[in-house]
């Protein structure tokens, strides 16, 4: 009987899937309570270039915020893939494809989202599309908490993206499901970065933004970046947004 239950038990554990971790920038990041991100065909309100702010772009933004940091991989059309971290560089800082770049602290987050009318710190990214009329694909996008060395939201479908807004200006698709609350996967103190896995580029700059639950107006003054710099230096395919561990390899 015992080496029946034990040979049951056995089975069982094969059963199960094995966590596993994904590598990125050639670092392991561990699933653990995982939001899963929804990605929909819905174009995020406000203007890129003027009020909302980029992560991961493939060229300059003028009017970004001095204060708030972003990768710039500078694609003038030549570009077929990215594998890209954003990265706290004021102008727009360029690490390398799948190089870690430097981290935003989580307050710095926080209070940007605050001062611009989102206190629930549930914000979106809007994806902007430069194209020659053929789909690109998007493979992943990860926020990753750099401090814990976790995955804190994936979209881990591979997609093919038609524009719907060609040209700089206004994104096209829209990835639901980030939050930065104080909990029980972002501490207070914790540094977090955002990851993009694009390929099948065919033109100008692809650029990633963090866009507010409630969009602000262009931002003019210094009233933004005095806020940041007191606490120093994120048809169509829709995915249920729910907590869970998750089981995945790849970027």
């Amino acid at each position: 009987m015992k080496k029946l239950l034990l040979a049951a038990s056995m089975l069982t554990a094969l059963a199960l899937p094995a966590h596993a971790d994904v590598v990125l920038g050639g670092q392991s990041w561990s699933f653990n309570g995982v939001d899963n991100l929804t990605l929909s065909a819905t174009v995020p309100g406000g203007n890129q270039p003027q009020n909302i702010q980029c992560i991961i772009c493939g060229d300059n933004q003028p009017q970004q915020s001095p204060t708030f940091g972003y990768t710039n991989f500078n694609n003038n059309g030549g570009t077929n893939s990215i594998l890209e971290f954003s990265t706290n560089v004021s102008g727009g800082g360029n690490p390398g494809s799948n190089t870690i770049g430097l981290p935003y602290d989580g307050s710095f987050l926080r209070a940007y989202l605050v001062s611009v009318g989102d206190p629930s710190l549930a914000f979106t990214v809007g994806i902007d599309l430069n194209d020659n009329n053929t789909p690109q694909t998007l493979n992943s996008f990860y926020m990753l908490n750099f401090t814990t060395k976790t995955v804190l939201a994936a979209y881990t479908t591979p997609t093919p993206l038609p524009n719907q807004n060609n040209g700089t200006g206004f994104p096209d698709y829209t990835l639901t499901g980030f939050d930065i609350q104080i909990g029980t996967d972002v501490h207070a103190g914790d540094q977090i970065m955002f990851f993009a896995n694009m390929s099948n580029l065919s033109d100008g700059p692809d650029s990633f933004f963090l866009t507010p639950a409630a969009v602000p107006g262009p931002i003019v003054g210094a009233g933004l970046p005095g806020l940041f710099s007191m606490f120093g230096a994120g048809g169509m395919l829709w995915l249920n947004r729910r907590r869970k561990k998750r089981n995945l390899t790849t970027a």
